[in-house]
C-alpha cells in the first residue's frame, strides 16, 4: 500500500469530480490535492492527445524516463500507452538494447530523443550535439513538447518514489514481458 490513501470520486466533492484518470493509483493519490490532480492529469492527456509531437518520439522519451529511474509504475503504464499509439515491441527492446551498448534498428530521431531522455534523466543536462540533432530534426513547438514531457514524467517518477504508488495488478505483465533491468 503506498504511504498516502487511493481516493475514490466518492471521496472527493461534487466539483472535484471531472478529474481524468481516477482509475491510476497516482492520480488517485495526487487527489488529495484535487486541483493539482486536474492539473497532472491533464497535461498527461495534452501530451497524448494535443501535442504534435509524434506519439512514438513521445513514448520512447518516457519509457527512457521509467528505464533510467527503474521506476515499474511509469514503464508498466508507458509500455501499455506505446503500444496502444502503435509502437513496436521492437522499439521498446530497442531502449535496452541501446543502455546496453548494443546496434538497434532506431533511426537517427528515434536514438537522440532516448539520448536526451536518458541524459535529462541522469545528468540534468543535455549536450548542444543532442540539442541540434533535436532542433534540426522538429519543430519547435514539438522540440518544447518534447523537452516538458521528458521534465514531467522525470517529476511524476519522483512523486511516485516518495509516495510509494503501487503498480495496478493489470499492468504486472507488462513488467513481465518488457522487464526493467534490476537497480544499479
Amino acid at each position: 500500500m503506498g504511504r498516502l490513501r487511493y481516493l475514490d470520486n466518492a471521496d472527493l466533492g461534487p466539483d472535484h469530480q471531472d478529474i481524468p484518470r481516477m482509475k491510476s493509483n497516482i492520480t488517485r493519490a495526487v487527489a488529495h490535492s484535487p486541483d493539482l490532480a486536474r492539473l497532472v492529469a491533464g497535461r498527461g492527456m495534452y501530451f497524448r492527445h494535443k501535442s504534435k509531437l509524434e506519439p512514438r518520439l513521445r513514448e520512447l522519451a518516457i519509457l527512457q524516463v521509467g528505464w533510467s529511474t527503474r521506476s515499474a509504475y511509469e514503464w508498466a503504464h508507458h509500455v501499455d500507452v506505446a503500444l496502444s499509439f502503435g509502437v513496436s515491441e521492437a522499439d521498446i527492446h530497442a531502449i535496452g538494447q541501446v543502455a546496453r551498448g548494443e546496434a538497434t534498428h532506431l533511426d537517427p530521431l528515434a536514438l537522440a530523443v532516448l539520448e536526451a531522455a536518458r541524459s535529462l534523466t541522469e545528468d540534468i543536462a543535455l549536450a548542444q550535439g543532442v540539442f541540434d540533432a533535436l532542433a534540426a530534426a522538429l519543430s519547435a513547438d514539438q522540440l518544447v513538447d518534447l523537452l516538458v514531457a521528458i521534465g514531467e514524467y522525470n517529476g511524476l517518477v519522483r512523486v511516485m518514489a516518495a509516495i510509494e504508488i503501487d503498480l495496478e495488478p493489470e499492468y504486472e505483465a507488462f513488467l513481465a514481458r518488457f522487464p526493467l533491468p534490476d537497480a544499479a
